[in-house]
This record gives structure tokens, sequence and C-alpha cells, in this order.
């Protein structure tokens, strides 16, 4: 138990740390509000016109999915390092890794994820 010591206080001490740097500015900041605080601002001048309508989420999307895709596939790193070590058990695990990685592709194809309108 004496082993994980070090980490209990780390952790302990990273959320601490965490808590008191979002509780104290609220406690130090000045707050003066005003009308011309409230104002939109945009590079230095006033807003020509305000955004209207809803924004197009497929970019947003596309940048989620190459990011989980992304993290998926640097699993296989490892992998290809130890793969002789790791013998047909992991070559079976990744298999089953890279059907699941495989079978969310295509589902995201079929919901046409991908597809530039």
């Amino acid at each position: 138990m004496l082993d994980y010591l070090a980490i209990i206080f780390a952790f302990i001490f990273a959320v601490g740390l965490a808590a008191f740097l979002l509780i104290i500015p609220k406690f130090l900041s000045p707050k003066f509000p005003s009308a011309v605080k409230s104002q939109p601002f945009e590079c230095g001048k006033e807003p020509f016109s305000l955004p209207g309508g809803q924004m197009p989420v497929h970019f947003y999307i596309v940048a989620m999915l190459l990011i989980v895709f992304d993290v998926e596939l640097v699993f296989l790193f490892p992998w290809a390092v130890l793969f002789r070590e790791l013998g047909i058990f992991g070559l079976i695990e990744m298999t089953v890794f890279m059907a699941f990685v495989i079978l969310g592709y295509f589902y995201v194809l079929k919901k046409g994820s991908l597809e530039w309108e």
C-alpha cells in the first residue's frame, strides 16, 4: 500500500490545485460590468451583421471522426512493436480490434457523415 502513496498524493494534489485555480479567480478578479463590455466585438470594429441561421455541423462531425479513428489507430504502433512476443493471441486480439474499427467506419459511411454535399 505504501507504493501507491505517492500516486494517491499526486492525484489529491492535482485535484486540489485544479480546484484552487478554478475557485480563486472568483474572489480576486475585479468585476466592473458595463454596457460597452456587453456589446458584440469583432476585430476592433462594430459587427456589420450578426450571424443568422444554424451553423452547419458537418465539419465538426468530420473532425470528431478523424480524432476518434486517429486515437483508435494509435494502438497499432505498440502492437506492431510487440508483434512477435504477443504471438497468435496478439494477432487475434488485434483482428478483433480492427474488426470493431472497420465496423465503426462502415457505420459512419452508412450514416453519410463523410459525404460532402
